[in-house]
């Protein structure tokens, strides 16, 4: 059978973090990551596995950093400078994100690009 993400996701250590990401600060994490709180320009994300963060993505976030292509992002309002998930790299578009009315989404990689859709829970 195959593994679900769900599986995965309780199987790999978590670790929370109740706080905004100032300029500067840097997480860095063998597992999944969880922020409650934004992480503002400048501040920096690193999980071996999946990244949720529960307020403002404004800062880079590397999920996936050993390699791990299923590796998600995702976030109450999306907007990082950078993403990326296992080697793949993005940036946003000319502009930026918009960040006014808009979901929930969820960063990963589909046919070796990474995809930003918004977020459906699992049913």
């Amino acid at each position: 059978m195959a593994e679900q993400w769900s599986d995965r996701l309780t199987n790999m250590p978590t670790q929370l973090f109740e706080k905004s990401l100032r300029s500067g600060q840097h997480i860095n994490f063998d597992g999944n990551v969880v922020i409650i709180g934004d992480v503002n320009p400048g501040a920096e994300i690193t999980a071996s596995g999946h990244v949720l963060v529960l307020g403002y993505l404004r800062g880079l976030v590397h999920a996936g950093a050993a390699g791990d292509e299923s590796a998600t992002v995702t976030a109450l309002h999306f907007a990082p400078t950078q993403l990326r998930i296992a080697s793949h790299i993005t940036r946003p578009p000319d502009g930026g994100f918009s960040e006014e009315n808009k979901p929930p989404e969820v960063a990963r990689i589909k046919n070796d690009a990474v995809v930003i859709e918004v977020y459906s829970p699992p049913r």
